[in-house]
């Protein structure tokens, strides 16, 4: 039995980035499912053997080799025999830099040049099994995404074998719950513009994001570019931030199919529906104002009016007037209302400080 440290631990070790947070994956060659579980670990892969460390509790996956079956990420088959060696295990990884090995003394292993391409800012495919998981289209936007500060760059041939994977419809195979994860760890990121970039580039955002616009691919690129460097973690208002110039009806329909979280939806539509009436604020009508805070629901939904009003600050529009009004809103004094139609007293007295207070300015 050896045992090799894998993946992203490696790779993020070798960008000087790994830290106590960094997931470690392990592969083992030359054991068995017998003679993980003697030893004290407990299975938990269904289609093929992962273990988890009996201390640790990290995962160990025997090496396997893969042979594609059907269409889909979940469409192989996979042999995990004690024959299987590690450069085969790597073979099958999605890039070169995720394909490098090291040894429990320290030693790399790299049959594919993942340091090389580390050096140069390559994101490079292992072999042409790359096209038989749809995901990795994805994998590699959002690496495009996550390494962009280091200047990494899809390599022409890894490119030119994403397209053909759209073409021949491998793509459309994608399942809507990897869509989101993939599209949310991307969003976390400093620079997300780079994961539609990519996607855009090679056509796979018209088949996985369809329905949105596309328009002028430049300037769709410059919209893109809103999300980078954004002063917030916040994912639900980055979402909201990239559909803010969708229609109402793709939004809702894309939520639908990638199965985003409600306050994801939510929150996209509100800000979609709302933020050109916030660029324009000081010149709108008291039905408007009053119209506005009704359907955002500002004084009982608090956190996310409150998120709303974050969204218009990180597309640069002064929310100051809108806090103002909120707030005497807030404070308003119904003790003096008539009590036995307290509900149109409520309306009646909003509508009269809003006018007052555009009246006022």
């Amino acid at each position: 039995m050896k045992i090799y440290l894998v993946g992203g631990a490696v790779r993020d070790q070798l960008l000087g980035i790994a830290d106590e947070n960094t997931e470690r994956d392990w592969v083992v060659v030359d054991s068995s499912p017998d003679e993980m579980l003697d030893l004290g670990y407990r299975q938990v892969g269904q289609s093929f053997p992962v273990f988890l460390h009996p201390g640790t509790q990290e995962e160990y996956a025997l090496a396997r080799v893969e042979r594609k079956i059907s269409k889909g990420y979940k469409g192989f088959e996979f042999d995990t025999a004690n024959t299987v060696t590690l450069e085969q295990d790597l073979s099958r990884r999605d890039l070169t830099i995720n394909a490098i090995a090291q040894t429990k003394d320290g030693d790399l292993v790299d049959p594919f040049n993942g340091q090389q391409d580390l050096d140069n800012g390559l994101l490079r495919h292992v072999s042409d099994a790359f096209s038989e998981d749809p995901v990795r289209v994805l994998r590699v936007a959002r690496f495009a995404a996550r390494f962009k500060p280091f200047g990494f760059k899809v390599a022409h041939t890894t490119h030119q074998l994403m397209k053909q994977m759209v073409i021949s419809g491998e793509v459309d195979a994608l399942i809507s719950e990897r869509v989101f994860k993939e599209l949310e760890q991307s969003l976390s990121y400093e620079m997300p513009s780079a994961f539609f970039k990519v996607l855009l580039a090679c056509g796979a955002y018209d088949r996985v994001f369809a329905g949105l616009k596309t328009g002028d691919k430049q300037s769709h690129k410059t919209t893109f570019e809103i999300l980078d460097n954004l002063k917030t973690d916040a994912m639900p208002i980055k979402f909201a931030i990239w559909l803010k110039d969708e229609k109402a009806e793709a939004i809702i329909e894309l939520c639908n199919r990638i199965k985003c979280p409600k306050k994801y939806e939510q929150l996209a539509k509100l800000v979609n529906k709302t933020y050109q009436f916030a660029t324009n604020f000081d010149t709108q009508s008291s039905d408007a104002v009053f119209n506005f805070f009704a359907k955002t629901d500002a004084l009982r939904r608090q956190e996310r009016f409150a998120e709303l009003l974050m969204t218009f600050e990180l597309l640069g529009i002064d929310v100051s007037r809108i806090i103002e009004l909120r707030d005497l809103l807030d404070m308003m004094d119904i003790s003096r209302l008539n009590k036995e139609n307290i509900g149109a007293e409520i309306q009646i007295e909003k509508q009269r400080i809003i006018e007052s207070f555009l009246n006022a300015t």
